[in-house]
């Protein structure tokens, strides 16, 4: 009967991933209702945390975007990529990488693929090089984010088990292993694929006067407009409250409070500074309050606090149930093959479209079988699996925006321009993670 629970679970994912977005957070309160009241789980508790978390830092990225601070880092990372167009294919990767790392979420990077499309057709590269390992170096970077949400959940958990693992140290680990990853698939990226003088389709292309016209007349830039001076001041404020979250969760006594003795748990920290410094940000710019809801940033945040608020009630309550049965078969197995939890993690990851979900779902089961925190954490980057199907939002929009058709979804569906680059990157980030957990945490 536990099989055919699990099997209704993963039903139940895969028709809300259909629908996407919130679709997938309240297709989920379907099936939790039936897992309650026709199986006969016991519910457990939502997922509050994890939320309050997502609100916290989308609300404090919404600001900054409403402020003119993304147009700006935007600017910045188009004067980079300009000034080196010949190695676009390695730097722009690092780009998206960079802007995922300082915002917590990967869903602030389609403003610059048009962009790096550009860069590259104006230099006669094969836009599918710089594009594909962008969108999927957007992605990998959120386990080494220090605001997302899958990192704080997993330091909120695991800190309460180890006392050595803070914030810091799971970034020791994380980020190296994810920069790691993105090297090794933009290094993959430079010759992959047939340059454009041979890519039929491309060439195809020039010959229909639409197409023709959109490729070679049409220029992506954010350099023309010109922006206030509290857009960067916005930038500096928000990159401020990263530095004011570090130190704060690098020390320790500045959380304790003296009359209980015990430190304020570090995701209570950056709950409460994302609010505040997004309140200092909207004050000190003057922004209007009314821009905020309007954004990219804050309506893909609230679709994701939405769709982990499903799915991760939903699995919980599943997995609460069948553990006891399910751990002496599975610890052996794990133990003897600790890639075997990545595999778990990954295939998680495809079916649900979320790292912080996959997260919520599958880090109370790697410690219910006996894992240890530091090969947990070394894992993490597996959480990030949804590139194998490609339907995530950030990949369709690199299709579209790729003028060239060089990136694109295969004639078999899975073999699209992100699968190469994403299995180089997950894997590799894995291994490295691996060695650096050993070294670092355990």
């Amino acid at each position: 009967m536990l099989y055919l629970e699990f099997l209704f679970l993963l039903a139940m994912l895969y028709i809300g991933s259909r629908k996407g977005g919130i679709g997938l957070g309240v297709v989920s309160g379907i099936g939790l209702t039936i897992e309650v009241f026709i199986f006969k789980m016991p519910p457990t508790s939502p997922p509050v945390t994890v939320m309050l978390i997502i609100l916290a830092v989308v609300t404090c990225a919404s600001i900054l975007e409403a402020a003119g601070g993304l147009k700006y880092m935007l600017q910045v990372a188009e004067r980079l990529l300009r000034k080196n167009p010949k190695r676009v294919t390695l730097i722009a990767p690092f780009v998206t990488y960079s802007m995922t790392f300082l915002l917590g979420t990967g869903h602030a990077v389609y403003s610059i693929m048009p962009i790096i499309g550009d860069v590259a057709l104006k230099n006669g590269i094969r836009p599918e090089r710089p594009m594909a390992a962008s969108s999927v170096a957007s992605q990998i970077a959120i386990t080494a984010s220090p605001i997302s949400a899958a990192v704080v959940y997993y330091l909120a958990q695991l800190a309460e088990i180890q006392t050595n693992i803070t914030l810091l140290s799971i970034l020791m680990v994380t980020v190296p292993a994810t920069l790691f990853g993105t090297l090794l698939m933009s290094l993959y990226s430079m010759k992959r694929g047939k340059e454009l003088d041979d890519d039929p389709e491309y060439q195809a292309r020039l010959k229909d006067p639409e197409w023709r016209e959109r490729i070679l007349n049409t220029t992506a830039t954010s350099l023309d407009e010109e922006l206030p001076k509290s857009a960067r001041n916005s930038v500096l404020i928000f990159l401020f409250s990263i530095v004011v979250i570090v130190i704060i969760a690098m020390v320790p006594e500045l959380r304790t409070l003296t009359d209980s003795g015990k430190p304020i748990s570090m995701s209570v920290i950056i709950q409460m500074m994302m609010l505040c410094f997004g309140g200092i940000i909207l004050l000190a710019t003057n922004t209007d309050p009314r821009l905020v809801p309007n954004g990219v940033v804050f309506k893909s945040g609230m679709v994701a606090a939405i769709a982990i608020f499903g799915i991760a009630w939903m699995s919980d309550t599943y997995f609460q149930y069948a553990m006891p049965q399910f751990k002496s078969g599975i610890v052996g197995m794990v133990t003897d093959y600790p890639w075997t939890f990545a595999l778990a993690l990954f295939t998680v990851s495809v079916v649900v479209n979320s790292q912080a979900a996959t997260a919520r779902m599958m880090l109370p089961v790697g410690l219910a079988l006996g894992l240890e925190p530091a090969l947990l954490i070394g894992l993490m980057p597996a959480v990030y699996g949804y590139f194998f199907i490609p339907n995530y939002p950030s990949d369709i929009a690199t299709v579209n925006f790729d003028s060239s058709g060089t990136t694109k979804i295969g004639k078999w569906y899975f073999n699209h321009s992100f699968m190469s680059v994403g299995l180089i990157g997950v894997i590799s980030a894995c291994c490295a993670g691996y060695i650096l957990g050993q070294i670092v945490i355990g």
